[in-house]
């Protein structure tokens, strides 16, 4: 398209992946997103570091056991913002402006009917569903309060997670790190203000939380509004395109689904930690946190491999899609063993952050000893996930993922922990099925993926 040619065409921030030196372009894109990530999980450690510290250990274990369960009712429409950015990504490489408008106004649109639709499923089943997973009767109850407000702030996270998703699908990571950090900031404040100074512990975090998400929205809307270039959102435009919704659902529904079919193993593994009591919860909760760290910095691989394969597959560049794999399961391998390894060396000091007590903190440690080391055979697993995904497979990586990983650790709850009921054999579950998952991707994408690459590399 003629858009693309014109010089000024290109905004600062965006990035074009389909020429160019590919390791500093990838870094160029991943580095924000890292920086973004880690600040959320900052944030969201504010959130946890103040209840555990000024609400004690049944607060903070009513605050950290419910991320399984806030996942697996999001995960799924989630999911359909990967599919937002493939198709916008794969349009803006292909220069297809008309395209790539009526994939944004479409995927943002969607974003506010589902985060009514999950706002509401959240608030009315996060009772129910921490009864079935077992919450300890002293967590229950703020558990399931902080859940409810958490989802009342739905519709906010969702528009902002299509928006970020926009910015990314042109490369653009840096704009959603600024939003984030300013976000981030108040609900740092709203922490400390609610929970220290008025004692709201539970309800306090959590309305910190949704006042945050609200702020990301109203900054993301505003980019997207003012902007010049083709991301320009116009709200009269904003309606459902059934070519681009059906672009969205056939990458972004098996995305969404692997994700909540994930967040079932995940739920079935919290609800085995809760036997054990509040205090391993808490230490769970906490190591987990933690973990977050290192995950969300292998995490901006998966989204550069996914980013660059799309555009780089749009234009065919089909070379250069092969060369983004081998480059992010090279950093991301760095990335993951180089900060697991620092992060469990510091590992006791970190976790005293969050809670004094020398029984969470002994637990938390018993989940980290086995995760860190093992962590970046699940950036090498994301990376391969985001790789198919970018080349326009989105239901192979899920039956991949959820036979290997999800399968298998449900396998392994109901066989080995059942007959060997402690903490070391519940979390070794992870790093094998990591192992696993990530060989059986590679060997699809060499046998299935790289075959079709090649065709279509011969296409006059």
């Amino acid at each position: 398209m003629s858009f693309f040619r014109k010089k000024q065409s290109r905004g600062k921030y965006e990035i074009d992946m389909t020429s160019g030196p590919l390791i500093p372009k990838i870094l160029q894109f991943s580095l924000p997103l890292m920086m973004t990530g880690i600040l959320q999980l900052l944030y969201n450690a504010a959130d946890v570091i103040v209840v555990g510290n000024f609400a004690g250990h049944t607060a903070l274990a009513a605050v950290s056991s419910t991320g399984s369960l806030i996942n697996l009712l999001v995960n799924v429409f989630m999911g359909l913002s990967v599919g937002a950015s493939v198709v916008i990504a794969q349009a803006y490489g292909a220069g297809d402006v008309i395209r790539m408008r009526k994939a944004e106004h479409t995927a943002m649109t969607l974003s506010l009917i589902m985060g009514i639709a999950v706002g509401v499923l959240g608030f009315v089943l996060a009772r129910p569903m921490l009864e079935w997973m077992d919450s300890p009767p002293d967590v229950i109850d703020g558990a399931a309060l902080y859940v409810r407000i958490y989802f009342l702030g739905m519709p906010a996270n969702m528009i902002y997670t299509f928006g970020a998703a926009v910015l990314r699908a042109v490369g653009d990571t840096k704009r959603p790190l600024y939003y984030l950090t300013i976000s981030g900031l108040v609900n740092i404040a709203l922490n400390l203000l609610l929970v220290v100074v008025f004692h709201m512990s539970v309800a306090g975090v959590a309305i910190a939380t949704v006042a945050s998400q609200v702020i990301s929205m109203v900054l993301v809307l505003f980019c997207l509004l003012r902007s010049h270039g083709v991301i320009r959102l116009e709200l009269p435009e904003c309606r459902i395109d059934r070519r681009s919704l059906l672009g969205m659902v056939r990458v972004g529904l098996p995305a969404g689904l692997q994700g909540s079919l994930f967040s079932i193993s995940n739920v079935l593994i919290q609800s085995s930690v809760n036997s054990f009591g509040s205090l391993v919860v808490a230490g769970n909760g906490v190591s987990s946190n933690i973990e977050g760290f290192v995950y969300t910095a292998m995490n901006a691989q998966y989204q550069a491999c996914m980013t660059f394969a799309s555009q780089n597959y749009g234009a065919g560049k089909f070379d250069r899609v092969r060369k983004t794999m081998w480059s992010c399961l090279g950093i991301v391998t760095v990335v993951g063993l180089g900060l697991g390894l620092l992060v469990y060396a510091f590992g006791a000091p970190l976790m005293s952050l969050y809670n004094s007590d020398p029984k969470v903190i002994e637990y938390g440690l018993v989940r980290m000893g086995i995760i860190l080391p093992t962590y970046f055979l699940c950036g090498l697993m994301d990376v391969m996930v985001g790789q198919l995904r970018g080349v326009g497979y989105s239901v192979m990586p899920m039956i991949v993922s959820l036979a290997g990983a999800c399968g298998l650790r449900i396998l392994w709850i109901m066989t080995v922990f059942a007959s060997n009921h402690t903490l070391d054999i519940l979390y070794l579950s992870y790093p094998i099925s990591w192992g696993l998952t990530f060989a059986i991707h590679l060997a699809c994408y060499l046998t299935v993926a790289s075959r079709k690459l090649k065709k279509e590399a011969l296409k006059p």
